[in-house]
C-alpha cells in the first residue's frame, strides 16, 4: 500500500464509532482516512509522511455545531461586543469606549448583553441616552430575542405611546405607556429595519473571523441556523458565495434557509432557487429554519400552560406560536416533499409538540424520507412527547450550555414556570433513554461556541468553573461523556447529512481534532479544562494553538 501523507501516532484515538472503539494510530492519504489501528499503521509511514506524535493526547473526530450563527457572531465581534460582562456598569464602560472610538459611525450597534443585568430582564433607554445621546443605538441581547435601544433610535422609528405591538412581539413600556427602550421578538424590527446593512466585504470578514474562532474550538463543520430572509440579521448568502468562490471556506457548511413566518407556501419556489444557487463545494443550503416560538425569559416560548406572574399566580400568557399549528403541518409536509430538511426552533413544550405534529404529518403524507428533521433548544418537553423523537425519526438538537443554575435561569425563568414545567427543562437524559438521536450545537453568539464547555455542562449540569456549592441542574438529566461527544460529532454529522464525517474510520474524511489531554481519563468536573491543540479538515491543518 502507498505511504500515507499524514500519520497520527503515540496517543489514544477515540473513534466515536458505534462501539466507541479506541485506537492508537490513524493514517491519512489525501483528504481521507486510510487506516485506523495500532502499530500496524506505522507501516504506512514513508519518507514524505508527516508524523504527528500525539504524546499521549487524545485524537477525536472534528466537532460539528448543529445550530450556530457564524456571520452574525463574526459581525458582533467587530461591533460593540458586550459578551462576557454581566453588570450594567460593565456594559456602560464598553458602550462608552466603543462610541468614543467610533465617532463617525451613524449607528452604535452590537450586542451580547445578559438579561440578568437588569431588573426583570428589561433595560431602559435612559441607561443608553447619556452614553449615546446624538446617534441611534441598537444593541441585541445575548439571546437575540430582544433589543435595547436609546431615545434617538425610538424617535427615528416613530415609536410612541400610540404605537401598537406587532402580533409576534412586544414593546416594553414605561408607566405612561411610552416605549421604555426594550423591544421583544418581532418588535425588534420596528427599529432593526432602520439599521444600515453591512457592506459585502464586512460580511466576508465576519465569516472568516467566525471560521477562525470555530476552528480554534475544533469545529470542522456546522449548520448555519439562519441564511437569508430574516429581516433582523444580515443575509449571509453573499459571504458564503464569495468565500466558496475564492477558496476561503475551509469548513463544511449546511445552510438553513429562513422561513418567513409572515408568508406561506408561496415562498417555497424561492427557497428551491436559493438551495440550487447556494449548493456547491463545501456549502449546501439544504435545510429550512422555522422559528416556532421565542424564549422563556421574556415569556414568548410557547407553553402548554400559562406562565406565572410575579406573585406565583397563573397569568393569561402561554407564549407565542409564530406559525399556526395547522399551517405548520402543511408547510413542513410541502418542504419535506421537496427534499428539504426542516430545522425547528422549538423551546417551549407547546412548540415542541407542534413541531413534532408537523413532522408526523409529513411522515403520514410523504412516507419516511431521508430529510432528517431536527428540533433545536428543547428547553421544556412534555413527557408524552419525549418518545416521539424516536418514533418519528426527529433528532433532538441540544444546546447543553443552557442547562445550568445561573441568574437568567434562577431569577427570570424558574419563578415564572409552574414547578412541574420547571422540572422538565433540558431533558437530555430522558431523550437518550427514550432512544432519540442526539445532535448538539451552541447557538453562538447566544452562548459560547466551545463544544468542550457544552460537553462539560451536559455531563455535570454545572457550568465550567462552578464550585461544589452550586447545585447541579436537574442532575438526573446528565449525559455521559461518550454520549455527548458523539452528539457533537456523529450526531451532528447525521443532521448535516455529512455521512462521511463524524467518526474516525477508514474511508471517512480526515476531519480530526487533537486535544491537549484525554478527558475520559480525568474526573468529570475537569472536562471543561480540556483545550484544542490542532484542527484538521480533510487532512489540512486549519488551526494550531500556539506551541502546538
Amino acid at each position: 500500500m502507498d505511504a500515507a501523507d499524514l500519520v497520527f501516532t503515540g496517543g489514544p484515538v477515540h473513534t466515536a464509532d458505534a462501539a466507541r472503539s479506541r485506537a492508537t494510530a490513524v493514517a491519512v492519504r489525501g483528504d481521507r482516512i486510510v487506516a485506523v489501528g495500532h502499530d500496524d499503521v506505522r507501516e504506512l509511514i514513508g519518507p514524505r509522511t508527516e508524523v504527528i506524535d500525539l504524546a499521549g493526547r487524545l485524537l477525536v473526530p472534528g466537532f460539528q455545531d448543529a445550530h450556530v450563527h457564524p456571520v452574525g457572531g463574526g459581525m458582533e465581534l467587530g461591533q460593540c461586543d458586550l459578551t462576557g460582562a454581566v453588570t450594567l456598569e460593565e456594559y456602560r464602560g464598553r458602550i462608552r469606549a466603543y462610541a468614543d472610538a467610533n465617532p463617525g459611525l451613524p449607528w452604535i450597534t452590537g450586542g451580547g448583553w445578559s438579561l440578568e443585568a437588569f431588573p426583570g430582564g428589561t433595560p431602559v433607554r435612559e441607561q443608553l441616552d447619556d452614553l449615546v445621546p446624538d446617534r441611534p443605538a441598537y444593541l441585541v441581547n445575548r439571546d437575540h430575542h430582544g433589543a435595547w435601544v436609546n431615545t434617538r433610535a425610538l424617535e427615528l422609528a416613530g415609536l410612541t405611546a400610540a404605537t401598537t405591538d406587532p402580533g409576534d412581539g412586544r414593546v416594553e413600556r414605561d408607566a405612561d405607556g411610552r416605549p421604555a427602550g426594550m423591544l421583544q421578538e418581532g418588535a425588534m424590527r420596528l427599529v432593526g429595519d432602520l439599521v444600515p446593512r453591512p457592506a459585502a466585504a464586512d460580511l466576508v470578514a465576519a465569516l472568516l473571523r467566525a471560521q477562525a474562532l470555530l476552528h480554534s474550538y475544533g469545529i470542522t463543520a456546522w449548520q448555519d441556523a439562519i441564511v437569508g430572509g430574516n429581516p433582523l440579521t444580515a443575509d449571509a448568502t453573499p459571504a458564503y458565495l464569495t468565500a466558496e468562490r475564492e477558496g476561503l471556506l475551509t469548513a463544511r457548511v449546511v445552510g438553513a434557509l429562513w422561513w418567513d413566518r409572515e408568508r406561506g407556501a408561496e415562498q417555497i419556489p424561492e427557497l428551491l432557487e436559493r438551495r440550487e444557487r447556494l449548493s456547491g463545494g463545501r456549502m449546501r443550503a439544504t435545510s429550512v429554519k422555522i422559528m416556532q416560538d421565542g424564549i422563556a425569559e421574556n415569556h414568548t416560548a410557547a407553553m402548554l400552560g400559562p406562565y406565572l406572574d410575579g406573585h406565583g399566580r397563573a397569568s393569561g400568557n402561554s407564549g407565542i406560536s409564530f406559525v399556526a399549528p395547522e399551517a405548520l403541518c402543511d408547510h413542513v409536509t410541502r418542504l419535506d416533499a421537496h427534499g428539504f430538511q426542516v430545522h425547528f426552533h422549538a423551546l417551549g413544550d407547546r412548540a415542541v409538540r407542534e413541531a413534532l405534529d408537523a413532522v408526523e404529518a409529513a411522515r403520514r403524507a410523504n412516507g419516511w424520507t431521508g430529510t432528517r428533521p431536527h428540533l433545536a433548544h428543547l428547553q421544556v418537553v412534555h413527557p408524552d412527547d419525549v418518545p416521539r423523537f424516536r418514533v418519528l425519526g426527529a433528532t433532538a438538537n441540544l444546546q447543553p450550555l443552557w442547562a445550568v443554575h445561573e441568574p437568567q435561569m434562577d431569577e427570570l425563568t424558574i419563578p415564572f414556570l409552574s414547578s412541574e414545567r420547571a422540572a422538565r427543562q433540558y431533558p437530555f437524559g430522558d431523550l437518550l433513554r427514550a432512544g432519540a438521536t442526539l445532535a448538539a450545537g451552541s447557538d453562538w453568539p447566544v452562548s459560547s461556541a466551545d463544544p468542550i464547555k457544552g460537553m462539560h455542562v451536559a455531563v455535570n449540569r454545572r457550568a465550567p468553573g462552578a464550585d461544589g456549592s452550586t447545585p447541579a441542574f436537574l442532575p438526573e438529566q446528565r449525559l455521559d461523556l461518550g454520549t455527548v461527544l458523539a452528539a457533537y460529532t456523529a450526531g451532528s454529522a447525521y443532521v448535516n447529512h455529512l455521512d462521511d464525517t463524524g467518526t474516525i474510520e477508514p474511508g471517512k474524511l480526515a476531519d480530526l481534532v487533537v486535544l491537549d489531554r484525554d478527558p475520559f481519563a480525568s474526573p468529570p468536573e475537569e472536562i471543561g479544562a480540556t483545550r484544542v491543540l490542532q484542527t484538521y479538515v480533510g487532512g489540512d491543518r486549519v488551526h494550531a494553538a500556539p506551541g502546538a
